[in-house]
């Protein structure tokens, strides 16, 4: 009888399923230069893994985050260039997070044009909790202005000079929420867009340990 997926299992699952991926060899991907494509294969192969091992409700990138359960979305990109996009919902997603946690799988295709087949290896695979999931240079400076008794004026204008989208009221709302409860450093780089643009660089290349993400591989 199929269980209810929760995170521990889903940690478990995301280690075997890098494992099992990296011991197979992918005609299908063989030639394909579109890392879009590449992690839309992963992902897929992922989700239909967990459907057949949990009972789960798999949302889908058209109606928010793969794993609503859970709170988890699942991404994959390429260690050439490990970012990707999110749906934009407020500017406040930059200082305390996308309000989600991801699954990331960071890898590496190499084509063998002898068998013609792609082989795939997971450089990286880290679960990064919500609350670690905001800017990290928003963040920092913000944590640097308030460890310098720095007040609503430094914030809202620091905010503005990071060209945080939003007006005046929004700003200086937020900024209030700000001295009231500081945010956690954040280990994503977020870069303004229609869509968010998520760079993982920092995360992929951590050495020490950090509440709130742990790496799967």
């Amino acid at each position: 009888m199929l269980q209810n997926l929760t995170l521990s299992d889903l940690l478990i699952a995301a280690k075997l399923f890098c494992l099992s991926m990296s011991q197979i060899a992918h005609p299908e991907l063989y030639g394909i230069t579109d890392g879009k494509a590449v992690g839309t294969f992963i992902e897929q192969g992922f989700r239909k893994q967990l459907l057949e091992n949990f009972i789960l409700d798999v949302g889908n990138s058209a109606r928010g985050i793969d794993l609503p359960s859970i709170q988890t979305d699942i991404k994959a990109t390429s260690v050439r260039q490990p970012q990707s996009s999110c749906p934009f919902q407020s500017s406040r997603q930059k200082v305390y997070g996308l309000g989600y946690n991801l699954l990331l799988f960071v890898y590496d295709k190499a084509d063998d044009p002898t068998t013609k087949t792609a082989q795939i290896k997971f450089v990286s695979c880290s679960f990064i909790d919500k609350s670690r999931t905001a800017d990290y240079q928003t963040t920092r400076g913000l944590h640097d202005i308030l460890s310098r008794e720095g007040n609503k004026d430094d914030i809202v204008a620091f905010l503005e000079d990071r060209n945080l989208p939003g007006d005046e009221i929004m700003l200086n709302s937020l900024a209030d929420e700000i001295l009231s409860n500081p945010p956690l450093q954040g280990y994503l780089t977020i870069s303004n867009a229609l869509q968010w643009r998520l760079q993982y660089g920092r995360v992929v290349a951590l050495t020490q340990n950090i509440i709130g993400i742990e790496r799967i591989i």
